[in-house]
């Protein structure tokens, strides 16, 4: 069957029309069509690398409703992480709007969010959890919707050891989907429920932001997309982040500060793309020292909530009011926990401070959440895994780790929370006294950004210079990998305060290049993949003995990338355009 589906959908997709870009991200649009020339060319699996932020989603949504206009993709299963995120993603499709005739995209399709083990037979895409595509292959005529609440980030590791076994359901015959879209891929997909993704006879579009060689593996190495945080800053996709931390220790006199708590920043990752995807591995090893670092004793949290009230006013300069805030807790209890100690510190009611879980009491976890993002209360939100994944709270300008983190892709999707650019106005319609949204902060309780296999890491290495001060040494001669990766955080940073004739001034001292345009060539100065290949080309650098790709010699590659930044750094030995 999937044969004659090639024969006709390939044909289709070769002769699609071209895109209408619309609103579209550069990034958006080189993912779509890079998604469509690797489905024409008959490749089964792809993955779409997308840093958290950067509209993995609205992505899929677009690619969905032209495979299903052009390439006469009978029906197409959208696979969520957790139930949460099945009401967002159909929210997505139901602000769609065609660029071809102006209709929403459940006007012309049908799109179907499962509550009920039934496929609508006219459903053009259905919207499902792997948990409850898992009951319906069973044969099971319910599932219960709070069995979908929790993120397999979370659940997969103690519930399940073993490969779920899955036979042949009449009922859902392998052909019933042309496409299976993965939205946010971890471990579980290659792992306990690979045999309920390949029991149907379709083609794999996977999403992530964190492409581990696992993942990498299970797409046969299909990257179609390989968009990182880093280019996303300077892009105007994502905000940047610094790290501060707040180290405590438990003594036999209670809880006390291990070390004066301030700015962290992890050292850089000169690593290549391929040499890190080699190297990154869902799990995150600690050592014995290590695995226990939540906070968890009511004196320890009170002692970090009670040092984070003391320094906000360190942490977000000129600021009063609290920054919207997410708080990451181990357990619901946990949670109880840090709601009480906050509203005890700050001396607020319950207005200020909610948990929201799936277990929440009073109010639904939705209708907390949509406050959250969108009124003025509450200012902080404790929650354990349902904002972790998925959530868009655009204001959120703080994230608190009360507890560690065993995966790399969850702490990238919690980190994530916090880099959505938000426009000024939405901001301050939630926190009057923030002007713009230019870094979020992590405020990091259990040294879980201390990691040397992060995916991501702050670009800012010098968050305690002044710009002027980092200009003044640049002017001087200096020209480090540190100060060049700091010069173009702040320049993303002061592009999102600038007004329209402050930018046409900066172009005009700048030779014509905008502040965007100046930190994107600043990032690529130092960019450890086009280091390489121009030092292959400078060296004429051969190929391995087994036709292995060319290796330059890291000598080589800090030669090159000297000379990238000093040419790159021209422009701002010029006073004037300084």
């Amino acid at each position: 069957r999937l044969v004659q589906l090639d024969q006709q959908v390939r044909g289709l997709l070769r002769e699609m029309p071209p895109l209408n870009a619309g609103s579209l991200w550069k990034v958006q649009i080189d993912s779509i069509n890079n998604l469509e020339r690797s489905l024409a060319l008959n490749k089964p699996r792809a993955l779409i690398q997308m840093t958290t932020g950067s509209g993995k989603t609205f992505t899929a949504v677009n690619f969905c409703y032209r495979l299903i206009k052009y390439a006469g993709a009978k029906r197409i299963l959208f696979l969520v992480d957790r139930n949460n995120l099945g009401k967002q993603t159909l929210n997505e499709f139901q602000q769609f709007v065609s660029p071809v005739n102006g209709y929403k995209f459940t006007e012309e399709f049908s799109v179907q969010h499962l509550r009920r083990n039934t496929i609508a037979p006219a459903a053009k895409v259905c919207i499902t959890t792997i948990q409850r595509l898992y009951s319906m292959l069973k044969g099971e005529e319910s599932f219960q919707e709070e069995n979908e609440e929790g993120s397999l980030f979370e659940s997969e590791a103690s519930l399940f050891k073993e490969p779920l076994p899955v036979i042949y359901n009449s009922q859902i015959p392998i052909e019933m989907f042309d496409f299976i879209v993965v939205d946010e891929c971890h471990r579980s997909i290659y792992n306990i429920w690979r045999q309920v993704l390949e029991y149907f006879d379709a083609s794999l579009i996977g999403l992530t932001a964190t492409p581990t060689k696992q993942t990498i593996g299970f797409f046969g190495g299909n990257l179609v997309q390989d968009y990182a945080h880093e280019q996303a800053v300077v892009d105007g996709v994502n905000v940047g982040y610094d790290v501060y931390r707040i180290e405590t220790k438990i003594t036999k006199d209670g809880a006390t500060l291990a070390q004066e708590p301030g700015v962290f920043v992890p050292h850089r990752d000169r690593r290549t793309k391929g040499r890190k995807y080699k190297e990154l591995d869902d799990d995150l090893t600690y050592t014995a020292s290590q695995l226990d670092r939540d906070v968890v004793a009511e004196n320890q949290i009170r002692l970090v909530i009670r040092t984070f009230r003391d320094k906000l006013p360190e942490i977000f300069p000129g600021r009063t009011e609290v920054p919207k805030t997410l708080v990451f807790a181990k357990t619901d209890l946990h949670a109880e926990d840090i709601v009480r100690v906050i509203r005890e510190e700050f001396g607020k009611g319950n207005d200020f401070c909610q948990k929201i879980t799936s277990k929440s009491t009073g109010k639904k976890p939705d209708e907390l959440l949509s406050e959250f993002r969108n009124s003025y209360f509450p200012r902080i939100a404790v929650t354990v895994d349902m904002i972790a994944t998925g959530t868009d709270v655009k204001p959120l300008e703080c994230l608190i780790f009360m507890r560690n983190i065993r995966s790399l892709g969850y702490f990238e999707q919690m980190k994530g929370r916090g880099c959505r650019v938000v426009d000024p106005d939405v901001l301050q319609s939630v926190t009057p006294d923030a002007r713009h949204k230019t870094h979020f902060v992590i405020v990091d309780a259990v040294g879980v950004c201390e990691d040397g296999k992060a995916a991501t890491r702050p670009m800012d290495r010098r968050p305690s210079v002044p710009l002027d001060k980092i200009l003044n040494q640049v002017a001087a001669g200096a020209a480090s990998d540190e100060v060049v990766s700091t010069l173009a955080s702040r320049l993303s940073r002061l592009d999102q305060e600038l007004e329209s004739h402050q930018q046409v001034a900066i172009q005009q001292a700048s030779g014509g290049k905008s502040l965007a345009e100046l930190s994107a060539e600043l990032l690529e100065s130092i960019d450890p993949d086009a280091n390489t290949a121009l030092a292959v080309e400078k060296f004429k650098v051969a190929e391995g003995p087994e036709g292995e790709p060319p290796e330059p010699t890291e000598e080589q590659i800090a030669k090159v990338e000297r000379e990238q930044v000093a040419k790159v750094l021209k422009v701002f030995h010029d006073s004037r355009a300084a």
